[in-house]
């Protein structure tokens, strides 16, 4: 059986040389891949017709076949597996033509992880593609990430992955990003958390303003959330956080404190400041 191979197109946020080598081509069936219990194998005899048919892998590791009675799959490839019923037909049959196909990879199932309705592994038919999967794990459940994490597990303990935009899958429906799975991959749909920042003085409406933890919360934004500066907001902002950190760039660190300058980020001439959950962004009235 030769493995098919389906080449995955060019991801639209990844260039071609930063793809994953698992993901650049990947097969439908995972190459070298043995088979293992409650893996389910289609079975093709030209000169045997009655061994015709698919059958279930045993927790022992056999399939029962007519004429061959229990026959060792586990831990072979589907070629090693289709070499091993070739030889045992030689008593019966001159020259078999044998084909084996994986079809259900139960012994690596793929598993689907964070936000969704139905996580845990999945009965893979070795035929799914990343939406597929997710719609077998019961769709997204509310809070989910704007990103969905497909990692790719090879039996070396190395992996690769590659990161999805959720709404050009979903909402989009790129075929790009609509990626073909195989046995043993992990698929991760992380879910949001709620980050809040307290607006604080000259804004039109001070409070707590809530945010996902998927969102860019910055400085900017959390202005624009509470309504923009009244007319006697001063230009320097003070952001105050509960541990002292490093100064951004542009700005000047005073214990815990930030002090930035509104008109300067709004004109490009600073990068907009990178706020934190439990920040307070204090903006005083100018006496000017």
């Amino acid at each position: 059986m030769k493995s098919r191979i389906a080449v995955l197109r060019l991801l639209a946020f990844v260039p071609l040389a930063l793809l994953p080598p698992a993901f650049a081509q990947a097969p439908v069936s995972a190459p070298g891949y043995r088979i293992g219990p409650k893996d389910l194998v289609a079975i093709q005899v030209y000169e045997v017709p009655e061994l015709n048919g698919e059958r279930r892998v045993g927790e022992n590791g056999m399939i029962s076949l007519p004429q061959l009675g229990d026959v060792a799959a586990i831990g072979l490839t589907a070629e090693e597996l289709e070499a091993r019923l070739r030889e045992l037909l030689s008593r019966y049959v001159q020259r078999a033509t044998v084909n084996v196909d994986v079809i259900e990879f139960r012994s690596k199932p793929i598993t689907v992880i964070g936000a969704v309705r139905q996580p845990g592994p999945l009965d893979f038919s070795g035929r799914w593609t990343l939406l597929e999967a997710i719609t077998a794990a019961g769709g997204l459940s509310e809070g989910h990430g704007g990103k969905i994490y497909v990692r790719r597990r090879a039996d070396n303990g190395l992996s690769d992955q590659v990161v999805v935009d959720a709404h050009d899958l979903l909402v989009r429906a790129d075929p790009k990003v609509n990626l073909p799975i195989v046995a043993n991959d992990l698929i991760n749909v992380p879910g949001t958390s709620e980050v809040t920042i307290y607006c604080l003085g000259e804004v039109a409406t001070p409070g707590a303003i809530a945010f996902k933890s998927s969102d860019r919360v910055t400085l900017l934004a959390a202005i624009a959330r509470a309504g923009g500066l009244t007319d006697r907001a001063a230009s320097r902002i003070v952001v105050r956080r509960a541990a002292a950190a490093a100064a951004a760039p542009g700005a000047a660190a005073a214990g815990g404190d930030l002090t930035v300058d509104y008109k300067r980020i709004l004109a490009g001439k600073e990068p907009d400041l990178e706020l934190r959950s439990g920040d307070v962004v204090v903006v005083k009235e100018s006496f000017f």
